[in-house]
């Protein structure tokens, strides 16, 4: 797909179309924590004009009540993360198994913090818990974190306390049969009993800028030369 390079915010604190989505220039600051934003990323300039001049006139007719379906099928929102720390994380797998790696992006107005690295033979749902459990490490302090996945498996795995139960049940799902990768399942509840932190999905490949700067990252990392084991994958000492 194109990469996105124009940002349009049809409601949020400063309408307009943006080239920079992190920063205090940014499209981003415009609609973080604002009740009914309208945004999305776009590859050429006049396609952000025009989906800003569409959604303006969607906001002002909804204004004073809540938004229309229209207004939401448009919008390609993420839920508002208030006062908390924004993490954004992607997990990837070059063959599942295969070469894989991960990509963490950490908003700041005195920039944007990104880390990313790579195994040799691992899988895709290993890289996506690993994305967060390394966003979570950067803070030793409790914290308040709305952290950002595409992944169902990992978002749900913690919302529906699916991973807890797993735990509780000596890594056994309901059935009986193992649950995979207990060793960072356990690094991630062991995390989030640290901080507070808010699990939210964000569809992948959809024009939400920190995802895709965390694909970039998790995809580079991957295909890199030299990778180390993962150990917890692969069994090694």
């Amino acid at each position: 797909m194109a990469k996105k390079k124009y940002y349009a915010v049809a409601a949020g604190r400063k309408t307009g179309v943006y080239t920079d989505w992190f920063g205090p220039d940014g499209a981003q600051v415009q609609v973080l924590g604002f009740q009914g934003a309208i945004y999305k990323g776009f590859a050429t300039r006049q396609e952000a004009q025009a989906f800003m001049e569409a959604g303006r006139a969607t906001a002002k007719r909804s204004a004073g009540r809540s938004r229309s379906k229209k207004a939401r099928s448009v919008a390609a929102s993420i839920p508002a993360a208030g006062d908390r720390i924004v993490i954004y994380t992607d997990g990837s797998s070059l063959g599942n198994p295969g070469p894989g790696g991960y990509g963490v992006v950490i908003p700041s107005d005195n920039g944007d913090r990104e880390l990313s690295g790579g195994f040799r033979r691992t899988t895709n749902n290993r890289m996506e818990l690993l994305a967060c459990i390394v966003g979570l490490e950067q803070f030793r302090s409790p914290a308040a974190v709305a952290l950002y996945s595409d992944s169902r498996y990992v978002v749900d795995g913690i919302t529906k306390g699916w991973a807890k139960n797993w735990r509780r049940n000596g890594w056994r799902k309901s059935n009986g049969s193992p649950a995979l990768n207990p060793d960072l399942w356990e690094r991630l509840l062991t995390l989030c009993e640290r901080h507070d932190v808010q699990f939210l999905w964000v569809k992948g490949h959809a024009g939400n800028p920190g995802n895709e700067r965390c694909d970039q990252l998790a995809t580079q990392a991957a295909a890199g030369s030299d990778l180390p084991a993962d150990k917890g994958y692969e069994g090694v000492a």
